[in-house]
């Protein structure tokens, strides 16, 4: 695997949704995420680091040292497998690691060289915390917070009709049945992340080769996983603070703080991003960069 990063990174997204539900809540009958006490909506990282797992599986199709650990629908004990195959270990993990002391790490590693998305965000790997492994946790040097809207968002239920019936019963009675559908008429999100070169060294050996994946993965992650039910959803800017140095120059809080994003005059309810103007303010800190991508 290529040398891993260098420079600590911190960014900020910047993905809006027209007439679609970008994250729904399945405790609140899958509505939109909305925090209570404000009206803004809420979009989770896990989410976005499903999207940016699902581009990433699209665009290298399981090449070597790019599979996805976390996938709809395969076991995870599957894959942990695949490492102790790979090292010689029988089913008695507690008895190989007294017999190789540096069994957590070559396992760690495995993992680490083979899954992107381990790389990446990390993983619990189940099956090696209960052999007593302490590679079972792996802490990844990506990390996403919560997306929050510019604005308070007003989520609205659509109902719809259909006219396929389900059953023959319901066919002599009824020649339509009615469903709803949960929709924000428009929102602009903006989650925050960062990318830690000291975890990228010490850890899972994250690359500039990973980085570059990721910031393209980022940039298109809704592009190629379209859904009805999210309607229209894009991200519009990714703004990337590049530092130094491994440990960082600033404060990522001084950083976030600079991105400024605003309703543009006279702008009551905004329908699209062109309602907003987007702006770096201030001189960046000493030993600090700053690229947007759009």
């Amino acid at each position: 695997m290529s040398e891993s990063i260098k420079n600590r990174y911190d960014f900020v997204i910047l993905f809006d949704v027209e007439n679609g539900n970008p994250n729904g809540d399945p405790d609140a009958g899958n509505m939109p995420r909305v925090d209570p006490e404000t009206g803004f909506g809420l979009v989770t990282d896990v989410c976005l680091k499903r999207k940016i797992r699902n581009y990433v599986e699209a665009v290298k199709e399981d090449a070597e040292g790019y599979r996805i650990y976390v996938k709809d629908g395969v076991p995870l004990n599957r894959k942990d497998k695949e490492a102790l195959d790979y090292l010689g270990v029988d089913k008695d993990l507690k008895a190989a690691k007294k017999e190789d002391p540096a069994l957590d790490g070559n396992l760690r590693d495995f993992m680490c060289r083979n899954f992107y998305d381990i790389r990446t965000f990390g993983a619990v790997m189940t099956t090696f915390m209960k052999g007593a492994l302490n590679c079972g946790q792996v802490r990844g040097p990506v990390q996403l917070g919560f997306a929050r809207s510019i604005d308070p968002i007003l989520p609205q239920e659509i109902t719809i009709t259909r006219v396929a019936i389900t059953t023959e019963a319901d066919a002599e009675n009824k020649s339509t049945e009615i469903g709803r559908k949960h929709i924000v008429p428009y929102g602009l999100y903006r989650a925050e992340g960062f990318v830690s070169a000291n975890l990228a060294r010490k850890v899972t050996g994250f690359s500039q080769e990973d980085l570059e994946l990721l910031w393209q993965a980022i940039l298109n992650m809704f592009e190629n996983d379209r859904s009805s039910a999210r309607g229209k959803m894009a991200v519009r800017e990714l703004i990337v603070f590049r530092h130094e140095s491994e440990l960082g120059n600033a404060p990522a809080y001084k950083l976030f703080d600079a991105v400024r994003v605003a309703r543009k005059e006279g702008v009551v309810a905004p329908r699209q991003y062109s309602d907003y103007t987007v702006s770096v303010d201030g001189a960046l800190p000493t030993g600090v960069t700053c690229q947007r991508f759009s």
